[in-house]
């Protein structure tokens, strides 16, 4: 290839990737001065929370009884800072009014909403300790509750999880979505913001869990791996297109096993204290205390290709 042919080359994939009619609809036009929701400061805060809400597992401080409320101190108000920029961004990327200095429009929201925020993180911590404790409990491969806060993909993607799930609370937009999917690229456990969790809430190995948005768990529910709290089909409008927003993911109640690779679909309710098998496929709600595992196996010989 001459030089003349690799720049006219690149000239034309230039003009290609440059042609409106191919990026309209994954293209966002952004405005002169008005900040964008940033996945490095989002990890950033996600470490800090983790930080406060885990004092001496997580960072690079060592903590001692003296001088906590300082450190305290020192991370509440750095996190103040960030957050309310992130939460400000995504005000402004969801904003559709063209017209507003959406900057001056949203910032005293925004940081009503970091303060509203910061102040749930005592609650926030009270629901992981009695994670943790369920975890510890469930466990027995488990030695310490050490070892669960460190080691347990869980419990990164459970705290992930109820910080995000305030946010939605909060009505800040996008930035509890991005919350969640880090933990999910991180563990594989993929918990949405707006479902409503219990409390002594425990994930076994996690890999594969899925809990769809409208999903609602009581308090001391342990799921297994690879299983789905997820939807069926749901129904279109007039014109063909899904209807968003209506409750079409399971309800779980307390005290409920659900073993690995279960699926569990559609707004039916499992009731208080029931066992739910691996492998098997639940489409309508059972009362409580029911066990439901899959039918026992055949064994059957086939010769030559014969009743198969």
């Amino acid at each position: 290839m001459t030089i003349q042919e690799f720049d006219n080359k690149l000239a034309q994939t230039i003009e290609r990737l440059s042609d409106p009619s191919t990026y309209d609809v994954v293209c966002y036009e952004h405005r002169m001065g008005e900040p964008l929701p940033s996945i490095a400061k989002l990890k950033k805060i996600v470490n800090m929370v983790r930080e406060i809400l885990f004092p001496g597992y997580f960072g690079s401080t060592s903590l001692r009884p003296n001088s906590t409320r300082h450190y305290m101190g020192v991370y509440v108000d750095e996190l103040y800072e960030l957050l309310s920029q992130e939460i400000l961004a995504g005000l402004c990327f969801e904003c559709q009014d063209k017209r507003a200095d959406k900057v001056k429009k949203h910032t005293p929201k925004a940081k009503d909403i970091a303060v509203n925020f910061i102040e749930h993180l005592p609650e926030i911590r009270r629901k992981l300790v009695t994670d943790v404790n369920a975890t510890y409990q469930n466990d027995p491969a488990a030695k310490n509750l050490g070892e669960v806060i460190f080691c347990y993909p869980a419990i990164r993607a459970i705290t992930n999880y109820r910080m995000a799930h305030k946010l939605l609370e909060l009505n800040v937009p996008l930035i509890p979505r991005f919350i969640a999917e880090m933990a999910h690229s991180e563990t594989g456990i993929d918990i949405h913001p707006r479902a409503q969790i219990g409390e002594s809430f425990t994930i076994d190995h996690g890999t594969g869990v899925v809990i769809g948005s409208t999903c609602i768990i009581g308090n001391n529910v342990k799921i297994y791996q690879g299983v789905t709290l997820g939807a069926k089909s749901f129904p279109l409008d007039e014109n063909g297109n899904p209807i968003k927003g209506i409750p079409r993911h399971p309800i779980v109640e307390d005290d409920v096993v659900i073993y690995s690779g279960a699926t569990i679909l559609g707004r039916i309710t499992i009731g208080k204290g029931s066992v739910i098998g691996g492998n098997v496929w639940v489409t309508n709600s059972i009362p409580p205390n029911s066990k439901l595992v899959q039918s026992r196996h055949k064994e059957v010989a086939f010769i030559d290709g014969l009743g198969i």
